[in-house]
């Protein structure tokens, strides 16, 4: 066997795993494969220093393992996610009895660095809503227009609801309660939550049902988005709508539908709403993780201080 190939029998155990993830936990796609590019990762890397059987892994291996992630340039952040995938793979092996020992128990990798997301400046926020605008106003024939009012509604939505693009993607019509002006959608892990929705996004979003029969299908069912083949609408799209009205801004930074997320929770914090309200708006489960966008005000008001104040 070629050495660089992992055992049939630690790649067994990943697919079950995977199948345990799949089926139990309600992790979205996206995370079910950096998992288990994590892991083959793991396999292949032990299975080069002779190891058939997850049982012979032990915690001086997995430590070398990281270490030799760090030589190759991984960053911490992929090393942290790398260590979790194998603590938790390990951690249900040992308990459905597939190891006698849980070697990850005790792993430990660099603490992943909290790095400022970067934003958007309300000036750019405007200058995208006036280019999607113009866009509707210039469109020549009725397919068009409804596919630039799509447009509007969805870069809208993003900004004013601060939804993922697999939240966004995933609304039915029937998640808009246009009398309280809210969206309910579902996050991650599946988890329901009910967001604001502002008046421009109303508005917007009125406009494009108003339209949405001229572009949505048979296999369109319930969903508030569609593509251009009538069906649900694909999450790349909505990422190449969101670049396509950055790019056509000077000076803007090239960010996709997470950036607006971003922008929308700063420009929240610097309006002065509480961190508590915007952690249930955004659906974050701990606040730790929504306190990051007081980092990034922060620093705007410093460096707003530096640029303005004489004694700065």
């Amino acid at each position: 066997m070629d050495p660089a190939q992992p055992d049939a029998g630690l790649l067994a155990d990943l697919d079950a795993w995977g199948e345990h993830l799949r089926l139990g936990r309600n992790l979205s796609p996206h995370t079910l494969r950096a998992y288990a590019g994590d892991l083959l990762d793991l396999a292949t890397w032990v299975a080069t220093r002779g190891v058939s059987a997850w049982g012979q892994v032990d915690h001086r291996l997995l430590r070398a393992w990281l270490a030799d992630l760090h030589r190759r340039g991984a960053e911490r952040t992929t090393m942290a996610r790398r260590a979790t995938a194998a603590r938790v793979f390990l951690a249900w092996a040992h308990a459905e009895g597939r190891i006698p020992t849980d070697p990850g128990s005790a792993l430990q990798a660099p603490r992943a660095s909290r790095t400022l997301p970067p934003t958007l400046d309300q000036g750019v926020v405007d200058a995208v809503f006036d280019h999607l605008a113009a866009r509707v106003e210039a469109a020549e024939d009725t397919a068009a227009r409804a596919t630039a009012l799509r447009d509007l509604a969805m870069v809208e939505v993003l900004y004013s609801s601060g939804l993922r693009v697999a939240e966004l993607c995933g609304l039915d019509r029937d998640g808009i309660d246009e009398a309280r002006g809210l969206l309910r959608v579902r996050g991650k892990g599946d988890k329901e939550r009910s967001t604001p929705l502002g008046d421009p996004a109303r508005r917007a979003l009125a406009d494009w049902l108003g339209v949405r029969s001229l572009l949505a299908g048979p296999d369109a069912g319930a969903a508030v988005f569609v593509g251009s083949r009538g069906a649900r609408i694909d999450p790349r799209v909505v990422r190449r709508v969101v670049h396509a009205a950055l790019d056509a801004v000077p000076d803007a930074p090239d960010l996709g539908p997470h950036g607006l997320r971003h922008a929308m929770a700063t420009h929240l914090l610097e309006g002065g709403a509480d961190l508590r309200s915007v952690q249930e708006i955004l659906g974050h489960a701990s606040l730790g993780t929504t306190q990051i966008y007081t980092h990034v005000t922060n620093e705007r008001l410093r460096d707003a201080f530096r640029q303005a104040h004489p004694r700065a």
